[in-house]
Order: structure tokens, then C-alpha cells, then sequence
């Protein structure tokens, strides 16, 4: 048995990243593109970009440079912002999930 939970952050109220966010990012950063980012996360170009203008908003910077095609083709990039965000996100993330079951175990061994 386990207890699962999301963490995500929020500014003014408003969803501004979280896991789902955290992967679209990287996966503009593995692909090269927000498409084929999309396409791999089963989403639609648009609710990616959708996604990709809201947190840009949120923290009132740039996170992915679009490239548009042409002759050389488009493509995508993260920016140093996007990298830095991922990288905090995940030291929040550290230890969350085993501190979470820790407690669980020991208040339902309690209320046994």
C-alpha cells in the first residue's frame, strides 16, 4: 500500500508547473521540437504551446525558443530559465514520495 501525491507549484492561484510541465520541457529538450514533444506526450501541438505560453507568463520568462521552418527547418530549444526551473522542481521533489509513505506507514501501523 501506498500513498501518492503531486506537487506542483502555483502563482497567484494559477497552475504554473508541475510534472506534466516538467516533462513537456524536457521533451522539447530531447526532441528539438515542440511537435514531436507533443506527439510523444499524446497531446496536440497547441495545448503544448498552450502549456509552454502559461508557464512563460507565470514566471515572466522565456523557456523554449521557437525556431520556424523553412529551407533549414524549424526546431525548439529550452532555455538556461527552463533548465533551472526543471532542476529546482526536482530538488523539491527529493525525498517527497518516501517521506510521504514513511508517514503513512507509521500512522496506520498507530491506528491499527
Amino acid at each position: 500500500m501506498e500513498v501518492k501525491s503531486k506537487i506542483w507549484i502555483e502563482i497567484d492561484g494559477k497552475p504554473a508547473f508541475g510534472l506534466g510541465r516538467k516533462e513537456l520541457l524536457e521533451a522539447v529538450d530531447k526532441y528539438g521540437s515542440i511537435t514531436k514533444a507533443a506527439q510523444t506526450l499524446g497531446m496536440s501541438y497547441r495545448k503544448a504551446w498552450s502549456r509552454i505560453k502559461k508557464m512563460e507568463e507565470c514566471f515572466d520568462t522565456k523557456f523554449v525558443v521557437a525556431k520556424t521552418g523553412g529551407t533549414g527547418g524549424g526546431g525548439a530549444t529550452i532555455t538556461e530559465d527552463a533548465k533551472d526551473i526543471i532542476d529546482k522542481y526536482e530538488k523539491i521533489l527529493e525525498g517527497i514520495n518516501e517521506h510521504i509513505n514513511k508517514k503513512f506507514r507509521s500512522i496506520l501501523i498507530l491506528n491499527l
